[in-house]
């Protein structure tokens, strides 16, 4: 976008728009979202801007790039401990197969009480499904269709919303990740408006573009915070009841605060354990005290991570005490 083309006043008064729309809509709770891997495989390994993609040639036996389902479960009694949603379960193409991700996610349930969402591909097996699972998200990944086409050209747009219109009509909810900074522009918001409501799309999660070695977008930049921020309060003004998710890195905390005022309920894409009782992590929830907001999870309440032993399953204790273990070593100290 054109230096001269960009206007700061309409975007402070985007920004202030949208908080109050926020504000009139849900609570004045920010959630703590965090993003369950089950595995480093993805049998496509083609997006173009994906850490797996560097990873399916250096790969020889896909099932090793699985991880345990004891540690997934692990994983997800410590964010129950420590207040923190699951944004969803995320795994790469032919990883897990269907009835083993539905085994995954009733043992969550049982762990946490709430159904999850599933980010696990593209898929026409979701009548398997029952009330372990709470939506299905779709990989969109950006707002430019012929973009989308040319990023990830294993994942046609198409089969993604023909999942998506089939899970609404089985009874799910809905979402889908979007990138920013993948070089899309600002003008491709009215293809994304579009896509939300020809999609009844409950959930928008926004990532800023992580640049990984060996991809493309190695020496790229990440979006700029006001960029970011115009997109979101554009996509709260124009959805006031829609829930949005906003991911950013451990090198832009700063724009938590202003991501959050311009429409986020939620926040993710962190090291939970490597960040835990650290600067950064006190630096998280300074971000969220300055919006006025109030936060659901912990980043620094050290008593929340407790007993070395599950509550749930002895098989889950070794993983349970590596997590507190990570949570303790404050290494960015």
């Amino acid at each position: 976008m054109e230096q001269n083309t960009i206007n700061s006043t309409e975007i402070l008064e985007k920004i202030n728009k949208a908080n109050k729309l926020t504000l009139k809509n849900f609570s004045n709770t920010i959630s703590l979202e965090r993003a369950i891997f089950l595995s480093w495989w993805c049998d496509k390994g083609d997006c173009k801007f994906c850490y797996m993609s560097t990873q399916k040639n250096k790969i020889s036996d896909p099932k090793k790039a699985r991880r345990r389902v004891n540690n997934i479960l692990a994983e997800a009694e410590m964010c129950k401990r420590l207040g923190w949603n699951i944004e969803f379960l995320s795994g790469g193409y032919k990883s897990f197969t269907t009835s083993e991700i539905k085994s995954i996610a009733s043992n969550i349930y049982n762990i946490t009480g709430e159904g999850v969402w599933l980010n696990t591909g593209i898929t026409d097996q979701l009548e398997e499904y029952g009330k372990e699972v709470k939506g299905i998200t779709g990989a969109v990944e950006t707002a430019n269709p012929i973009l989308q086409k040319e990023i990830c050209p294993s994942k046609p747009l198409n089969d993604i919303s023909n999942m998506l219109d089939k899970a609404g009509d089985l009874g799910f909810k809905k979402a889908i990740t979007i990138i920013l900074g993948l070089g899309e522009t600002f003008e491709d918001i009215n293809y994304l408006i579009q896509y939300l409501k020809e999609h009844d799309i409950d959930r928008v999660i926004f990532y800023s573009l992580n640049p990984h070695p060996e991809t493309v977008y190695v020496n790229s930049s990440q979006p700029a915070s006001l960029y970011y921020a115009k997109v979101v309060s554009t996509i709260r003004l124009n959805f006031p009841k829609i829930e949005i998710i906003c991911g950013t890195w451990v090198d832009n905390l700063a724009n938590i605060g202003i991501l959050i005022l311009s429409g986020a309920n939620g926040i993710t894409k962190f090291p939970l354990f490597k960040m835990f009782g650290t600067k950064y992590g006190k630096r998280v929830e300074e971000e969220v005290q300055w919006t006025g907001r109030k936060l659901k999870g912990t980043f620094t309440n050290k008593d929340k991570l407790g007993s070395e032993k599950s509550q749930y399953n002895k098989d889950f204790n070794p993983y349970i005490k590596r997590y507190i273990k990570d949570s303790l070593k404050n290494k960015y100290k």
